[in-house]
């Protein structure tokens, strides 16, 4: 008799992607070896997401951050917009919602 497997997979928590992995592991593998496997890569994953750097807001920072910090240039409650024009950059107030 065949034993069963000793990791139960919660279904629900997983997302689509692993999903669809998981299901196409059981088709090509069978069930139990499916799960097994399934739950030996997923251990292997990196648990926590880190958002990209945004090089250009960094660029942006580190040219601002001196004149700020040292009372040349004041930065209104709100902030600024930056765009990008015509050979040239556009900067302006937000409008209040």
């Amino acid at each position: 008799m065949p034993r069963k497997a000793d990791t139960k997979l919660d279904e629900k928590k997983l997302n689509k992607g692993h999903l669809r992995k998981l299901t196409a592991l059981r088709k090509s593998l069978g069930q139990e070896i499916a799960d097994k496997a399934f739950t030996e890569w997923l251990e292997q994953q990196p648990t926590e997401t880190t958002k990209p750097e945004d090089k250009n807001a960094m660029l942006i920072v580190k040219t601002l951050e001196p004149l700020v910090m040292g009372n040349k240039l004041k930065i209104p409650r709100g902030g600024y917009l930056v765009k990008r024009g015509r050979g040239r950059i556009v900067v302006s107030r937000p409008k209040s919602e």
